[in-house]
C-alpha cells in the first residue's frame, strides 16, 4: 500500500493576484465518494487566473485541471477505479469551503465518478488538459442547449442530421473549450462553425468545423448569418465580452435562438428579445455551492453533478476509442514554482491557442510513493 504523507507542497493564494508555493501544506482528506490522487501534471486555465483577481481565498490551493496516479479510493466511489490507475479530471480549486484542496499540489482529492481513466496511448501532460473543458462542454451543449449526446446517434442518423444543415456557432474555436465543443457538436450531428484567428483555420476545420471566420473582421457577425442563410439558432460564446456577445447576436437568425456564455454575460448587450441568453459555470458539476464573490456565487446544483457523471461515461468511451483530440499545449519546466509565472502569463493574455502544462512531480512506481 502506498504511504500517504500528511503534508505536501501546494500553490496557495497569498492575496489578490498573488500566489506562492507553500511547504508543509495539508494533504486533503478524501471523502467516501472521492479518490486521492498523487498529482503528476497540471494545466493552467484562464479561470485559474481570473479567480485570483475576482474572488481570491487567502490560503486556498489553486488549480482545476490535473492528471496523476490513484493512491486511495473511497468506499462510496461507484466507478471502477483502483489504486495505481492513471486518471485525470477537474477539481474545485480556490474553494473557500475546502482551501486545502486544489489541483496545483502534490496530492488532490476528487470525486471518483468525475474522473477519466487515461488511455494507454496518452501521457499525463496531454491528459491533464481534458477535465474542465470536457465538463464545461457537456454542460453547455448537452444540458443547456439540449443537443443529443453522441451516443444518441448512429452514423447514418448523424449524417442525415448534418445534411439538414443545423448549425451551431462556437465563438472562440481556438480555446480549449472551443476545441472540445467543435468536436462534440460535429459528433452529435450538428454543423459547427467557429471564429478564431486565420492561422488557426486549418486546425479548427480538422476538428470538424464546417467554416471558420476571422473574429477581428468588422463584418464577422453578418458574414456568419449569410453563410448559415439566416438559420443559426444556437451560439456558444467561449470568450464572453460585449464584443463577442454582440457578434453572436448579429449572427443568430432573425427568428432568434439561444445564446450561451461561459461567464456571466453583460446584461447591456442583451439587445434582442428573440434571443434567450444564459450562462454555464463549470464548477457546478461538483454539486456543491460556489461561495465566490458576486456574480460568481452560485447555489449547489446536484442535478449538474448527476448529469456530468452520465456525460463522463460517454466521454470516457470516446477517449478509449481515440475519438477525442486534445487541445494544443506547451509543457513548461519549473514545477509548482513555475506555475507562478504561468498564471501571470495567462492573466496578462500572453498565452493563446494552447494550454500551459507543468509537471508537478515525476511518475514513480507505486511502491516508491
Amino acid at each position: 500500500m502506498a504511504c500517504i504523507p500528511e503534508r505536501q507542497r501546494a500553490l496557495k493564494i497569498v492575496e489578490a493576484g498573488k500566489v506562492e508555493v507553500v511547504e508543509g501544506a495539508q494533504v486533503p482528506h478524501a471523502e467516501g465518494d472521492e479518490v486521492l490522487i498523487r498529482v503528476v501534471s497540471v494545466a493552467v486555465n484562464p479561470a485559474d487566473a481570473k479567480s485570483l483577481d475576482l474572488s481570491p481565498t487567502r490560503g486556498a490551493t489553486v488549480g482545476v485541471d490535473f492528471a496523476g496516479e490513484v493512491v486511495k479510493v473511497g468506499p462510496a466511489v461507484r466507478k471502477q477505479i483502483s489504486v495505481g490507475d492513471r486518471v485525470c479530471g477537474p477539481v474545485f480549486g480556490n474553494n473557500p469551503l475546502r482551501p486545502e484542496n486544489g489541483a496545483f499540489a502534490e496530492y488532490v482529492a476528487a470525486p471518483g465518478d468525475l474522473l477519466f481513466k487515461i488511455p494507454e496511448a496518452m501521457d499525463f501532460d496531454q491528459a491533464c488538459t481534458l477535465g474542465v473543458s470536457l465538463a464545461t462542454v457537456g454542460l453547455a451543449l448537452y444540458q443547456s442547449l439540449g443537443i443529443p449526446m453522441p451516443t444518441s446517434f448512429s452514423t447514418v442518423q448523424r449524417q442525415q442530421q448534418q445534411q439538414q444543415q443545423r448549425y451551431v456557432l462556437i465563438y472562440g474555436g481556438g480555446t480549449a473549450t472551443g476545441t472540445m465543443a467543435i468536436q462534440m457538436a460535429a459528433r452529435s450531428g450538428l454543423v459547427p462553425i467557429t471564429t478564431c484567428s486565420p492561422e488557426r483555420f486549418d486546425w479548427v476545420k480538422s476538428l470538424g468545423a464546417a467554416a471558420a471566420f476571422d473574429y477581428r473582421s468588422p463584418s464577422v457577425g453578418s458574414d456568419i448569418r449569410a453563410f448559415t442563410r439566416n438559420t443559426l439558432n444556437m451560439a456558444l460564446d467561449c470568450i464572453t465580452t460585449t464584443t463577442t456577445m454582440s457578434t453572436c447576436y448579429e449572427a443568430i437568425s432573425s427568428n432568434g435562438g439561444k445564446y450561451l456564455s461561459l461567464d456571466p454575460f453583460p446584461i447591456r448587450t442583451h439587445t434582442r428579445r428573440s434571443v434567450r441568453p444564459s450562462w454555464v459555470f463549470g464548477l457546478t458539476i461538483f454539486g456543491k455551492p460556489v461561495m465566490w464573490k458576486r456574480p460568481m456565487n452560485v447555489e449547489a446544483k446536484p442535478s449538474d453533478k448527476t448529469f456530468t457523471e452520465k456525460w463522463f461515461l460517454v466521454a470516457q468511451s470516446m477517449l478509449d476509442k481515440g475519438d477525442i483530440r486534445t487541445h494544443k499545449y506547451e509543457t513548461r519546466v519549473g514545477g509548482l514554482a513555475g506555475l507562478v509565472g504561468g498564471l501571470d502569463d495567462v492573466r496578462k493574455g500572453q498565452v493563446a491557442g494552447k494550454k500551459l502544462v507543468y509537471r508537478v512531480q515525476e511518475c514513480l512506481p507505486l511502491a516508491d510513493v
